[in-house]
């Protein structure tokens, strides 16, 4: 069943929690996510600032790389994973092109790694079913 859910809908989802759901639509305070959380001070003395939305871009970059494995599965069952993550990447577009607030370069990545997701999942499915059911060329002599 998890396999169906793509993963890549959980930062849009949180995205949207704080921009809809949180009373925050006004785009300073959006753009107020983005100023620094907390600060660890490095070895060599410059502050590393972190804010909530690089720990919303690390999350995406990590549940991207587990949709690129699950993608490799020639299941019937990774088809509509594909056309649900075709579905988060639309609503995000959609939300990045119209809404207030959704206008930063945060959700920008965001939705650019559910295209990502997306096409590298249809591909990544092609190239693996070529290779299970021996479609690809021949070994030449």
């Amino acid at each position: 069943m998890l396999r169906l859910f793509p993963l890549l809908i959980i930062p849009v989802i949180i995205y949207n929690l704080f921009v809809l759901g949180g009373g925050v639509a006004a785009h300073h305070t959006v753009q107020s996510l983005g100023t620094a959380s907390f600060v660890i001070t490095m070895f060599s003395g410059d502050p590393w600032n972190i804010s909530f939305f690089d720990f919303l871009l690390l999350l995406t970059l990590g549940l991207l790389f587990v949709e690129i494995i699950k993608a490799t599965h020639t299941t019937s069952k990774e088809l509509i994973n594909h056309g649900l993550s075709m579905l988060t990447f639309v609503v995000a577009l959609i939300e990045f092109i119209t809404l207030k607030g959704f206008a930063t370069s945060t959700f920008f990545f965001i939705m650019l790694m559910t295209l990502f997701d997306t096409v590298a999942g249809y591909t990544i499915s092609i190239v693996a079913a070529e290779h299970d059911l021996g479609l690809g060329k021949a070994g030449t002599d």
